[in-house]
């Protein structure tokens, strides 16, 4: 009998070790991975390849002081090394970090400068936050052989929700002879891509631009 309970006494004992064992392998654990958390924001970002594509060492201060990540920096060398000055790099940062979100648009803004948009006017662009899916149709635009201006308009125009005529209904119109100046008045008009049609339909009549402009009054 007292065997028994011996027996019992003995396992319940065993077992509130291995629980204590339990609950201090969890803090020990939990502590560690504090630690190394800890440790791995405290290490310095490694800003080597920022020098590598020729950023200034003025610069690359700028950039820490505002605590970019590894991930941004890799995007800021994207477009470093696709041409974006280094003033020009730190702003869009700025911008993106004073809507609260990280620079991610580097591929971006590599694709927009091969199209040879100016680096201002990319600016321009994140400033109006229309660096995202609205950009492939404002590269497309541009390679189309449409001014920064008609980039810049097409962009605010979309970041006010306003209506807008399209990269494809724009180059239908140019073909058509419709020239540039018109098209960036059309435009600021808010002119909808519904419309394309008829005004090319007024232009090959012989209908003057000032004739079509009267139709979309400036608001």
């Amino acid at each position: 009998m007292w065997k028994a309970e011996a027996g019992q006494f003995i396992g319940q004992v065993a077992g509130r070790s291995w629980d204590g064992v339990g609950r201090v392998c969890a803090i020990v654990s939990l502590t560690l991975m504090m630690v190394v958390a800890g440790c791995q924001r405290m290490m310095p970002l490694d800003t080597k390849p920022l020098d590598s594509v020729g950023m200034s060492y003025a610069a690359i201060k700028q950039l820490q002081a505002l605590n970019i990540t590894g991930a941004e920096l890799h995007e800021i060398v994207k477009a470093r090394t696709a041409g974006l000055s280094d003033d020009k790099c730190i702003e869009i940062v700025q911008l993106y970090h004073g809507r609260q979100l990280p620079f991610n648009a580097g591929d971006t803004v590599a694709g927009l400068l091969r199209a040879r948009l100016s680096g201002e006017t990319i600016l321009e662009l994140a400033r109006l936050n229309e660096l995202g899916i609205n950009a492939g149709e404002l590269q497309l635009i541009r390679l189309a052989g449409f001014s920064d201006a008609v980039v810049v308009e097409v962009a605010r125009q979309e970041a006010a929700g306003r209506p807008v005529l399209s990269g494809a209904s724009l180059s239908t119109m140019k073909n058509a002879g419709i020239h540039e100046s018109m098209l960036l008045e059309l435009l600021r008009r808010g002119v909808p891509d519904s419309e394309a049609a008829t005004i090319i339909a007024a232009h090959r009549r012989g209908a003057r631009d000032v004739d079509v402009l009267r139709r979309y009054p400036a608001t």
